[in-house]
């Protein structure tokens, strides 16, 4: 199966032919779906979610892991980690979501629409408070069993306050954590604003922004997304 485009950026554009051309979201959506080639909208979605980037890669991943997901803004790379949550979820183990980009309604409706409904959703934990960082993710997931997945939207909010640990040490301690409970911790990446897709079709480690030192090895797994290439690698 070949979209055009991303799955999101589709619904981007039929929202935006809904619009234009003055027809009920449904039958724009519809319409992409034809173009793609698909009867419907709900065909396409389905079968996109079967072979989403997340759903390739969620089997990829063991208790304890620390996963990077990095990429430019617009390129899905929170809506790729949302969406492992939600895989983990399928798979009868609890998610949690810390961000400061968006609050709870937000995360809820968007893990909704991606199939978080239902008795799934007793899985689901979400925290959008200000005070994000190593010692609350720490303290939000103690006791959390082997298999939960926690996303940290996004890696360099843990570097904002001045009255919390250094990113090293807080990177440090989420790690160490991560292997003493088996929890799985994907953390969302900015992108540093040198990198140029012209000359790499796909951001990397050296392209991650760092207003301060860290040592990347922390992160033993790593997916990088750009114009809706995925590509996923694990360390050494």
């Amino acid at each position: 199966m070949h979209l055009s485009a991303p799955l999101y950026r589709l619904k981007r554009e039929a929202r935006l032919l809904s619009r234009r051309d003055a027809l009920p979201l449904h039958a724009a959506l519809d319409r992409i779906a034809l173009r793609e080639g698909f009867r419907s909208w709900s065909l396409l979605a389905r079968r996109a979610c079967e072979r989403s980037p997340a759903a390739r890669l969620y089997p990829r991943l063991s208790p304890g892991d620390m996963l990077l997901v990095g990429a430019r803004p617009g390129e899905g790379k929170t809506l790729l980690a949302l969406e492992l949550g939600v895989e983990a979820m399928k798979a009868g183990h609890r998610a949690c979501v810390f961000t400061l980009e968006y609050v709870e309604r937000e995360v809820e409706a968007r893990l909704e629409q991606l199939g978080a409904q239902g008795a799934l959703k007793n899985l689901l934990a979400l925290d959008c408070s200000d005070g994000i960082c190593s010692a609350r993710i720490v303290e939000r997931l103690e006791g959390c069993a082997p298999g939960t997945l926690a996303v940290i939207d996004y890696l360099q909010i843990l570097d904002q306050r001045r009255d919390t640990p250094d990113l090293q040490t807080q990177m440090r301690d989420l790690s160490a954590f991560a292997r003493r409970s088996g929890a799985i911790l994907a953390f969302v990446s900015q992108i540093d604003r040198s990198y140029d897709p012209a000359k790499k079709p796909l951001p990397d480690l050296s392209d991650i922004r760092l207003p301060n030192p860290l040592d990347l090895r922390v992160f033993g797994k790593t997916c990088f997304l750009n114009a809706g290439e995925v590509r996923f690698a694990e360390a050494g």
